[in-house]
């Protein structure tokens, strides 16, 4: 695979976003991520999935790029259900999925961190959701996920002002399970995976299953929701200015319209 890379050992399967330097999660990665897990789930070595980038971050968003090569909302609304499925597979998926987050997890990044079902930070990684920043809104059911570990009211607080937080806050609001130095995380991550990987498969995945009716109905009209907002989004005059002031790297000139 191009954009990352897949280690098995000790019955962990480390996956690491590759495509420096931000590991934004263009269609590729987000291809090759659908394949690594096809390959785990088929692999009864695997107990554990450890998640990590390479390099400064976890990873610091979407690729806004590709964002160019979109024609219209109908096709931005389909990347959005795409990126969901994939999400809502690592969610319900049957073997334990862990998150190393380091120096950033922002918009797409912080939405792949959300479906994991164990996070771990470093203390000074910036978790947010900037999509507003560009005239857009979240598509990979960031806006759902996000109240249901922060809390609706800070939720909204960070979906409006697109401010980022710190893996210290993540942690106080329970948005992370735990904070590590940016030394010790990666090593923290395989203890807690090498802990976990000693129980029963079996049991490990009937709690798996059983974790996920505490999804409810509404969750999923919600995501469902999103993305068709996240087309309606870029139809605006406002989202196609804030992804061409990302590309020229200026501050966006937002009409209200």
């Amino acid at each position: 695979m191009e954009y990352i890379k897949l280690d098995v050992s000790e019955h962990i399967a480390t996956i690491t976003l590759a495509r420096p330097p931000a590991n934004a999660l263009s269609r590729g990665v987000l291809s090759e991520l659908d394949e690594a897990f096809t390959q785990i789930e088929q692999d009864n070595d695997v107990h554990v999935v450890l998640l990590m980038g390479e390099g400064r971050f976890f990873a610091a968003g979407a690729d806004i790029k590709e964002f160019t090569e979109v024609e219209d909302g109908a096709m931005f609304t389909k990347l959005a259900l795409q990126g969901q499925d994939l999400f809502d597979r690592i969610e319900s998926f049957k073997k334990p999925v862990i998150a190393a987050i380091h120096g950033a997890a922002l918009g797409g990044g912080l939405e792949l961190a959300m479906a994991c079902h164990i996070r771990l930070a470093t203390e000074d990684a910036k978790l947010g959701l900037p999509e507003l920043q560009l005239g857009l809104i979240p598509g990979f059911a960031g806006s759902q996920r996000l109240p249901q570990y922060v809390g609706r009211a800070k939720a909204t607080e960070m979906l409006l002002t697109s401010d980022p937080i710190t893996g210290s806050e993540a942690k106080t609001l329970g948005l992370v399970n735990s904070t590590h130095s940016e030394q010790a995380l990666i090593e923290d991550a395989r203890a807690l995976a090498k802990k976990i990987a000693m129980k029963s498969t079996v049991t490990t995945r009937l709690t798996l299953d059983l974790l996920q009716y505490s999804i409810d109905e509404q969750y999923k009209d919600g995501a469902k929701r999103e993305a068709e907002l996240f087309g309606l989004a870029f139809d605006s005059e406002d989202g196609k200015e804030g992804i061409q002031a990302f590309i020229e790297k200026r501050a966006p000139k937002f009409q209200n319209k």
